[in-house]
């Protein structure tokens, strides 16, 4: 993949998780924060690729949520800090349902955004559960 495209879509991850995040941190829905960043100029554009991004995690979220409960040891989704939690939310996602992006590409994005934005012992949870999942990614995508 081209850099300037790889630059791109990790814009695209960071606006996403901004978009996600600030939707759950006020109970507003993530399409209705989507719909308003795109249409106003007081907030950085959103690309087709972050709003794709968004609209698939609020279309699989129940699947995604009952994937992260199964695979992220000792954790519920409700108790994972926000930040790791819409980052495994996208990463799970782009892992099942964007097939042009290869696995590893998916799980080191997720883990690199943790690294620069949540906890120090984020990134090495974000790598071990995107991790478990990408091990039975096929399986998942086939009977999606």
């Amino acid at each position: 993949m081209p850099e300037r495209l790889q630059r791109a879509r990790t814009r695209a991850r960071k606006r996403a998780l901004d978009i996600l995040f600030e939707s759950e941190a006020r109970g507003d829905d993530p399409l209705v924060v989507l719909a308003h960043r795109r249409e106003t100029d007081d907030a950085p554009p959103v690309s087709d690729y972050a709003a794709m991004l968004v609209e698939g995690v609020v279309a699989h979220r129940e699947r995604i949520d009952q994937l992260l409960a199964e695979h992220a040891e000792g954790w519920t989704v409700a108790r994972m800090p926000a930040v790791d939690r819409t980052l495994l939310r996208i990463g799970v996602f782009e892992l099942l349902w964007v097939d042009e992006i290869d696995d590893p590409v998916a799980i080191t994005e997720a883990v690199e955004l943790a690294r620069a934005l949540s906890t120090d012992d984020s990134p090495r949870f974000l790598n071990g559960v995107l991790g478990r999942i990408a091990d039975i990614a096929e399986h998942l995508r086939a009977t999606r």
